[in-house]
């Protein structure tokens, strides 16, 4: 959930009337005498002020977290797609409300765990609202059970285990995002499994059960030596003196043998791990288990579409319906993901197209406000009106005006020290028994129902980062610096054994993206709206890690901001147009939830809020939706359709937004347009002017190409890209760009050019990476490109690890170029040369794989596999071509039409690693296309 952009909240859009209406909450018993708790040289507080509250029920009943007394001094992940397993929104539901893992769907009830697979899309809420509702198929749990609640008894990064227990009775399982899989645990009585209509047996084994339940396939597995009997609507089977069993949805009822090898196989935890290095995000999923009988330890996990998407690891035929589009399903407890990072700057770089004195009177009209702050008060609207003066510093200062700059860092400055420092009319109060850090005054849910913590301190980083750029000694933890880590510890903490504060609140690492409700009390799951304000918090780790000399930092926001725009892109805008319903009708969601998405905010169903909510704020960090223009463009066209004409209250965001795909449409709306409006509440004139005038003279983000360092970003008007980065560091730096080209930045500045030199000598041959051509380079980072000139360099492919991958890719190098448009030349053949050295490495082979989505909507329709290429042990490149011959393909070749190219290149055989050349005329791919 989000707010509105205005101080009185509106009455709220019902999409699901019974499941969204809210209550009126009432504050809680005056607390006792606040503590004050030193950081550096703010501080917070240990008891919330008088007259205020923490969470609570519905009802306004205080409420604690609803926890087994193992799990109770565990910090609980709030904001989670199970948060209602811990927290008790509605007094008269102690179990849970639905939880949306997808494939499957979950309720906790007296009686265990009810389990569901919608797939079947139902269009609600007059057209506006697409939903995979959870509806029951049956129910895991125990002869007899009748617990009086349920709690979370476990937890890692994707996976939960609630607990069941009526005092004879005890029920463990373990769910999560991604498993087809439910395991239970179970003690005092029988499995028992029981369906919503008599159920239909296709296998029956003993202790092996298939059966039907409305149109959906399931297996039931009991330990080895019991069996299961049907009885009606009843399944149930002896554990003997085992104490567990195991349930799981089936693509097909043909999957049976396949699922059965891995019924025992448990999944007692899950852990992502992730680096970035030299513009790429990468990021390995794995899941821990404990082999129940036999010695099996592998599972099957089905991967979201922003996930396999993005991994190069072997995938099986096997798929699922989801509310995200098809999952996809990986034989093993682990894969691996990769992505050209996000770009994220404290500011778009000078440009000659920005009038100095007009801007400089915008800055004015801002800086001698008789109020700066709008009258803001709590934390939300003290972060709106942050964020408005943050993102003028830079600007402020690309024109020489040092005086506004330094007036505005000054605001900046007292506005957050008088917040980070406890006992005034606004502070941060830590809550013992959830363990997170609220600020009062508080708003829309942020105290009681834990809502929206990502959102509103996410504008108090990036102020903090931008006022660390200008003042390293006030970013020192030992002066303001402890408190802005003390924020980022409550919303994206990247710790997972900090007793104060979960691993990561908010941010589902499996789901690829955060959720904005604490408590998750919901028929339709948890929710995010304002999916900008998430990757605002992301983008705001980048600037502060780099400006405070924090890698880790850094590099965490560079891996949410990265993973949570191709969720976005997926979720929010449908970029490929593979995940909406075709029902649905729409081209952007307002609010993605556990079971859809709504064409809708929480307060406004105006198409310019609708289409607004997930741009703003407007910063540096907001480049990555320029990945996707044309969806951009269909977002705007169908704005303009629902408005009834272009936008007039968020003009300003949506110009910005356009200006992410159409810079000089844009300019000529802002340049008709500019006189007469308001600006957004978190927006300036000087900043759309500046945001706007400095697209049109660079262009749109063009985000193929990454840099070495994450605050770089790449621009193309035409054929001509224009490079810039930001340097934090206090020495000159050259960053080296995917396509070759380098750029030298001086210290703590921003630098632009076309390629290698000063910015103010640039390359006098820029090369404008034409997208014509059938020949491409391989660079550094995953590129192929047609663009020519690049740096030689070098990538490590990985040993086959001293097994056999004939055939079979093992952690490959990817490179890849999207959006090829060509016709299929009659009787012409992939063809490549690539240049490789073994080293004096005895026994090693390379193996090519060339796939063809001719489309670009992540299926691959051609794929061709080739004989690999034996090296040899003398150092020096060696020379594999297509000539090798083919060893298999599958598909028929066909014309590309907005097409992705795939070229993937592993070690076949062999124990040790080897090296392909980069960036040269000597290493190529040559489709057959004109």
């Amino acid at each position: 959930m989000r707010s509105p952009t205005t101080a009185t909240r509106p009455a709220v859009v019902l999409l699901l009337a019974s499941a969204l209406a809210f209550v009126g909450l009432g504050p809680a018993a005056a607390p006792a005498a606040a503590a004050t708790i030193p950081v550096g040289s703010g501080s917070y507080s240990d008891t919330r002020p008088a007259g205020t509250s923490g969470p609570t029920t519905n009802t306004g009943t205080p409420v604690t977290p609803k926890l087994t007394a193992g799990a109770r001094n565990r910090p609980v992940p709030t904001n989670d797609w199970w948060s209602s397993l811990a927290f008790q929104r509605y007094g008269d539901n102690p179990h849970s409300t639905p939880m949306y893992g997808h494939p499957l769907t979950y309720q906790a009830t007296a009686g265990g765990l009810d389990v569901g697979y919608p797939t079947s899309p139902a269009v609600v809420g007059d057209g506006r609202q697409y939903e995979y509702a959870h509806k029951r198929d049956l129910t895991v749990g125990l002869a007899g059970l009748n617990s009086p609640d349920t709690k979370a008894d476990d937890w890692s990064d994707w996976t939960v285990t609630p607990l069941w227990s009526d005092g004879t009775r005890t029920l463990r399982t373990t769910i999560g995002h991604g498993s087809p899989f439910v395991y239970a645990k179970g003690s005092g009585g029988d499995a028992r499994v029981t369906t919503a209509e008599a159920p239909t047996v296709f296998a029956d084994q003993g202790n092996t059960l298939g059966i039907t339940v409305a149109g959906h396939h399931y297996a039931l597995f009991a330990p080895t030596g019991s069996d299961w009997t049907v009885s009606g609507s009843t399944v149930t089977a002896g554990l003997g003196s085992k104490d567990y069993f195991s349930v799981a949805v089936l693509p097909s009822t043909g999957a049976l043998a396949t699922f059965k090898k891995y019924a025992y196989s448990f999944v007692t935890g899950s852990e992502v791990t992730w680096n970035y290095t030299g513009g790429t995000v990468k990021a390995t999923y794995t899941l821990s288990t404990e082999a129940k009988e036999g010695s099996e330890r592998g599972t099957l996990q089905a991967l979201y579409r922003h996930q396999w998407l993005n991994t190069s690891d072997a995938l099986t035929s096997y798929t699922y319906v989801s509310p995200r589009g098809t999952m996809k399903v990986r034989e093993s407890a682990t894969f691996a993901t990769s992505q050209k990072a996000a770009a994220a700057l404290p500011a778009l770089p000078k440009t000659n197209a920005v009038d100095t004195a007009r801007l400089r009177g915008y800055l004015n009209d801002v800086v001698n406000a008789a109020d700066p702050f709008s009258a803001a008060s709590d934390t939300y609207w003290t972060g709106k009106a942050l964020g408005r003066l943050a993102s003028l510093v830079p600007v402020a200062e690309q024109i020489g005006e040092t005086g506004i700059r330094d007036r505005l860092l000054g605001l900046l400055k007292g506005k957050l020290q008088d917040w980070f420092t406890a006992g005034g009319a606004n502070e941060f109060s830590y809550d013992k028994d959830w363990k997170t850090l609220t600020g009062y005054p508080a708003s829309y849910g942020s105290d009681t129902e834990l809502n929206d913590h990502h959102f509103h301190y996410s504008y108090y980083v990036h102020a903090a980062a931008i006022v660390a750029q200008y003042d390293q000694a006030w970013a020192a933890d030992s002066a303001w610096g402890g408190m802005v880590k003390t924020l980022i510890r409550d919303t994206a903490n990247p710790s997972r054994t900090d007793s104060a504060y979960p691993f990561l609140r908010g941010f589902d690492v499996y789901a690829g993206h955060s959720w904005a409700s604490g408590h998750q009390g919901f028929a339709a799951g948890n929710n995010q709206e304002s999916s900008s304000e998430s990757t605002n918090l992301s983008a705001a780790l980048v600037l502060w890690g780099s400006a405070t000399g924090d890698t880790s930092l850094r590099n965490l926001g560079t891996y949410l901001l990265t993973t949570e725009a191709e969720s976005i892109a997926q979720y929010w805008f449908d970029a490929d147009e593979q995940v909406f319903p075709s029902t649905f009708g729409h081209d952007t969601a307002g609010m993605v939830w556990g079971s859809g998405a709504a064409y809708a905010t929480w307060w406004t169903a105006n198409p310019e809020e609708i289409h607004g909510i997930n741009v703003l704020p407007v910063t540096g960090g907001s480049l990555h939706l320029g990945g996707e223009k044309a969806a951009i463009r269909r977002n705007l066209q169908e704005l303009e359709r629902e408005n009834g004409g272009p936008a007039v209250e968020w003009r300003d965001i949506l110009w910005e937004f356009q200006s992410l795909a159409d810079p000089s449409t844009a300019k000529a709306k802002w340049d008709a347009g500019h006189a007469d409006y308001t600006p957004e509440q978190g927006e300036s004139k000087a900043h759309t002017y500046h945001w706007i005038n400095t697209l049109d003279s660079l262009g749109a983000p063009d985000a193929t190409v990454t840099g070495d360092i994450p605050t770089s970003a790449v621009f193309a008007r035409g054929t001509t890209r224009t490079y810039a980065a930001h340097n934090y560091t206090a020495s000159a730096r050259t960053v080296t760009f995917s396509d070759g080209k380098t750029l030298s930045v001086p210290a703590r500045s921003t630098a632009t050019g076309t390629g290698t030199g000063s910015p103010e000598d640039p390359d006098p041959d820029p090369d404008p990476d034409p997208p014509t051509g059938n020949t491409f380079q391989l660079r550094t980072g995953g590129t192929l490109t047609t663009a020519t000139g690049g740096t030689a360099g070098s990538d490590t492919i990985a040993s086959a690890g001293g097994a056999n991958r004939d055939g079979t890719p093992y952690q490959p190098l990817v490179y890849e170029a999207r959006d090829v448009d060509g016709t299929l030349t009659s009787g012409a053949q992939t063809a490549f040369k690539l240049q490789l050295d073994a080293g004096s490495a005895v026994g090693l082979g390379q193996q090519v794989r060339v796939s063809y989505d001719l489309t670009g909507n992540g299926d691959f329709e051609r794929t061709e596999t080739y004989n690999y290429f034996a090296t040899d042990p003398v150092s020096g490149w060696e020379e594999y071509t297509q000539a090798r011959g083919l060893k298999s393909s599958t598909g028929t070749p066909g014309n590309l039409d907005g097409g992705t190219v795939r070229l993937e290149v592993w070690s076949a055989i062999g124990n040790a690693t080897s090296r392909l050349q980069t960036g040269t005329d000597k290493s190529v791919l040559v489709i057959p296309y004109s």
